[in-house]
């Protein structure tokens, strides 16, 4: 009986640009993830150096879908949500429950499921180095 399989992880070849990027412009970074830590954290080393925190579902004893992750995230980089910009490929934790919060939100849309913008995303990109020329707009 199978009762494990095994995920192999791997950054996407734009996020190490994308978080570089981001230093430049001063911001704090944070990945915000259900998945537990150990499950990705040898693969993606390469890119979670570049990262000020990492978020698991254990950090704050809570999953991506409740609001006390993010709330908890930004108070730890003592960022206020009018001040964060989550940046995610999920509609819904990503970018429908930062907005309710208070935070900006850009959808990735790597696969062009979303034919038009969702109206609760601040944009829609195709990768993350186009998700940071929006943040160093303002979004």
């Amino acid at each position: 009986m199978k009762i494990y399989e095994t995920v192999l992880w791997k950054p996407y070849p734009d996020s190490e640009n994308a978080l570089k990027r981001a230093k430049q412009l001063g911001l704090k970074t944070a990945v915000v993830t259900s998945v537990a830590r150990f499950m990705f954290e040898k693969s993606l080393k390469t890119i979670l150096n570049k990262v000020d925190m990492i978020v698991d579902g254990y950090t704050f004893r809570c999953e991506k879908s409740n609001p006390k992750i993010y709330l908890r995230t930004l108070a730890a980089l003592w960022v206020e949500p009018a001040q964060a910009v989550m940046i995610g490929d999920d509609l819904a934790v990503d970018v429908k429950l930062p907005e309710g919060l208070g935070l900006k939100a850009i959808l990735v849309d790597r696969e062009s499921k979303h034919s038009a913008k969702p109206h609760h995303a601040d944009a829609v990109v195709k990768d993350l180095n186009s998700a940071m020329e929006f943040v160093s707009k303002g979004v």
